[in-house]
């Protein structure tokens, strides 16, 4: 996982929508949503709590390879 897409698993955990994590961060909304989405294909997970879940515990779930089409 990238250090941008912890730093976005950071404040899904602090409860921030995509709107607030772009404001927060100065990217687009759309931005935002790309690498939520990344993070959950990544994990392998289905909820932005899931993310919440995995930041909180320390991070400890391996990711998932992701396939090349």
């Amino acid at each position: 996982m990238t250090p941008r897409e912890r730093q976005i698993a950071q404040l899904v955990s602090e409860g921030l929508t995509n709107k607030e994590i772009a404001t927060r961060l100065v990217i687009a909304p759309r931005t935002a949503e790309g690498h939520v989405q990344r993070i959950l294909t990544k994990l392998g997970f289905s909820s932005r709590a899931q993310i919440a879940a995995w930041y909180v515990s320390g991070q400890q779930v391996r990711e998932l390879p992701i396939p090349s089409n």
